[in-house]
């Protein structure tokens, strides 16, 4: 069971009885929400083993026609899919590596449990991949690969193209992930950069059959966009590529060998990557276990057995972290003054995956700055708290979740000597939350579906 491991702590921190509730309940909330998309658990719900067939989603399999049943895959729930696959499957699995973040404890007997490192990628990654993209080469017609892809494969199964060092790669990652740039502009250049990502694990696996099992961490559940879509077709180009770099002034500062494909490849002189045509895809089948929208629906239900009035305004919340914390604390002031959108008691829900553009030299997380954000609009709202966390337990390069806040986050912070908005200024919330012990941490989840934002008002 995933657990607040500082729960107590942190609902000890409320300066009276209602306070105490509307955080309780806020934690309890967000332990149902992670125990709802547990990773396994949402294997096992659609996948199956029975009498010789491998039913997924909606799709079944004759086990007895395929030779070898190969696992490959990568991403932050790779670990606990891999690891529930092999309990359903058994003995019928020939081979397999995933990879997996650095330090995940799951087992397994078969699959082999490859770690390496998120959000940048290592060494060990590219050497994990390798062996996936060997596996590929030597499935045939007769052979089933089963793909398990979640949220941080991208990171996580590097290889690059051409003469792009993983140097280079990490490089302009970090430079990216910095920008402000959306998940899905920053994969658009990953995969261009790859020889795995965008559709290449199929292009390589051709003509096996290929099941992709996979936990959405995208908005949308765009399959091209989860862990940079290894086996799925692609619908960018290199010339999408180049407009994501120039359009956060990454151009001219990428490395020559980086800025020497892309333009390679808006001239045809370096193969685009697989498009739907591509034959490669007639034998690929795709079913996604779980997303955002699963976790926002399952705080929503909670909260009703709790009896509160309960709302899921949306599982697609984007945007920058601290805009979307102002307007979590508006909707919070407006339910206190006027019952609107839902009257007190009150829980609503907000799923979805904001942004951080750091321009300052803190820590922090999108979840923690979302949080900061917040607690200034909260001043003066009585009983009324926001909590925002991360799925997968790691919110930003932290080692926390998230963070909670209320109408007392900045007078406690002031007595502390704490001045919130200069350490929202320098995108500092981590630095700010953990001197007011007010950081959820939960650790590593195994699971990865976007972020979850509980406003509570009683």
């Amino acid at each position: 069971m995933i657990r607040v491991k500082n729960k107590e702590e942190l609902i000890s921190k409320a300066e009276g009885n209602l306070e105490r509730k509307a955080r309780a309940l806020a934690l309890e909330t967000i332990e149902h929400v992670l125990n709802s998309v547990d990773a396994a658990a949402l294997l096992r719900s659609k996948v199956k083993c029975k009498n010789g067939y491998l039913h997924a989603g909606s799709c079944s399999f004759d086990l007895s026609y395929f030779r070898n049943v190969y696992v490959v895959g990568g991403g932050k729930a790779a670990g606990s899919m891999a690891q529930m696959l092999e309990e359903l499957l058994g003995n019928r699995i020939t081979e397999g590596i995933v990879n997996v973040p650095h330090g995940d404890n799951h087992k397994t007997a078969t699959i082999e449990l490859h770690g390496a490192s998120h959000p940048i990628p290592d060494e060990a990654g590219v050497a994990g991949t390798k062996q996936m993209m060997e596996l590929a080469e030597k499935a045939n017609e007769n052979d089933l690969v089963i793909t398990l892809i979640s949220g941080g494969g991208s990171s996580l199964m590097p290889l690059p193209r051409d003469d792009v060092s993983l140097q280079d790669k990490r490089g302009l990652t970090d430079a990216l992930l910095k920008s402000g740039a959306k998940i899905a502009e920053i994969n658009t250049v990953r995969k261009h950069l790859s020889s795995f990502k965008g559709g290449w694990f199929a292009k390589a696996a051709c003509p096996a059959t290929i099941v992709n099992l996979i936990i959405s961490d995208v908005i949308g559940d765009s399959l091209e966009s989860i862990a940079s879509g290894p086996s799925v077709p692609d619908s960018t180009t290199f010339i999408d590529a180049r407009k994501v770099l120039q359009r956060y002034d990454l151009w001219e500062r990428a490395p020559e060998s980086i800025r020497r494909l892309i333009s390679d490849g808006e001239k045809s002189l370096v193969e685009e990557i697989p498009k739907a045509d591509d034959v490669c895809f007639e034998k690929v089948y795709s079913v996604v276990l779980g997303n955002c929208r699963s976790a926002a629906l399952a705080a929503q239900q909670h909260l009703r057995s709790l009896g509160l009035n309960a709302l899921l305004l949306t599982s697609s919340l984007e945007g920058e972290a601290r805009t979307a914390g102002t307007l979590l604390s508006s909707i919070a002031r407006e339910i206190a003054a006027s019952g609107n959108p839902v009257t007190k008691p009150a829980g609503i829900v907000v799923g979805g995956e904001t942004i951080v553009t750091v321009r300052g030299k803190g820590s922090g997380g999108r979840n923690q700055e979302l949080a900061l954000s917040a607690a200034l609009g909260l001043q003066g709202v009585h009983e009324a708290v926001v909590a925002s966390v991360s799925t997968d337990g790691v919110d930003g390069p932290t080692d926390a979740a998230g963070a909670i806040v209320n109408e007392t986050t900045v007078s406690r912070a002031n007595r502390l000597g704490l001045d919130p908005e200069r350490f929202l200024a320098d995108n500092d919330s981590h630095g700010f939350f953990s001197k007011l012990g007010d950081l959820i941490v939960t650790g590593p989840t195994g699971t990865n579906v976007n972020d979850i934002s509980l406003i509570i008002v009683l």
